[in-house]
């Protein structure tokens, strides 16, 4: 099972998570589209690219739309690490950890800027490597 995830890579946290995520996957069963490339509107039509910058979109190769955190889950999943991350969500945890997650997407230049002292990646300096 392969997972297409649209992430920001304007995003300094954001990034960095894929960079990680890439790094644990040893088995190529994640495949990074990039929301700022200039033809992912062309390459994956049915995704709503505005909507995707608001909140993590994934695909399964079945087809199967995820989003927020439950690709987070799945990815970390499918690479066998931070088992942890399913814990949120459980029923109990799921709707405060959605909450928590939409609050942090909306944010998470000014967080990534707390974090990092970097609030935007330009001219590619987050770039994968």
């Amino acid at each position: 099972m392969t997972l297409t995830i649209f992430y920001d890579s304007a995003c300094p946290l954001c990034s960095r998570e894929m960079a990680q995520l890439k790094h644990h996957d040893r088995f190529n069963k994640i495949l990074l589209e990039d929301l700022n490339a200039e033809d992912i509107s062309e390459r994956y039509p049915m995704l709503d690219v505005e909507r995707a910058n608001t909140v993590l979109h994934g695909i399964t190769e079945d087809g199967q739309w995820l989003l927020g955190l439950d690709v987070t889950a799945r990815a970390w999943g499918l690479v066998g690490k931070h088992c942890w991350v399913k814990l949120l969500r459980l029923p109990l945890i799921k709707p405060i950890a959605d909450k928590a997650y939409l609050s942090f997407a909306a944010n998470r230049y000014q967080i990534s800027y707390w974090l990092t002292g970097q609030k935007r990646c330009d001219n590619g300096q987050c770039q994968m490597k």
